[in-house]
């Protein structure tokens, strides 16, 4: 499996420590910026990540900001992601159960790291249902 990471400045620690635990779990992952606590556009970190994730190059990307509303924003913007912002596992389960969301974002203001560790193994574990949740990711699509 691999996996894309961005963040902006706020989110970068808490992206360092979430590569790090994934490096050890055989995870590859794939480091999409910034690389310091210097002030960032968070647009930019976002933009590069979809691509990623839109080309094939990863399965899965995941997002931070200050607190994940801005980098989804941003994200969603890509025909083809489905990015969720996930506070606890069981939004996590749900982005990927129903909705086969592709990019997990996090707000590390309000994230600890044990937190989203816990959030991460439920989206990168689950699977998407498909059936009726389907035909609702296909009208999604048809959207603009």
């Amino acid at each position: 499996m691999k996996i894309a990471l961005a963040s902006d400045h706020t989110g970068f620690v808490l992206k360092r420590q979430l590569m790090e635990w994934l490096d050890g779990e055989g995870v590859e992952v794939i480091d999409k910026g910034t690389s310091s606590t210097d002030s960032v556009d968070y647009p930019d970190f976002a933009a590069g990540l979809s691509n990623v994730v839109l080309s094939g190059e990863a399965d899965f990307g995941i997002l931070i900001c200050n607190t994940g509303i801005g980098m989804s924003m941003c994200a969603n913007r890509f025909k083809g992601i489905r990015a969720a912002l996930c506070l606890f596992p069981q939004m996590a389960f749900a982005a990927r159960h129903h909705n086969d969301a592709n990019v997990l974002v996090l707000g590390a203001c309000n994230t600890a790291f044990s937190l989203a560790r816990e959030i991460v193994n439920v989206f990168i574990e689950e699977s998407f249902d498909g059936s009726r949740h389907k035909r609702r990711i296909n009208k999604m699509d048809e959207l603009n």
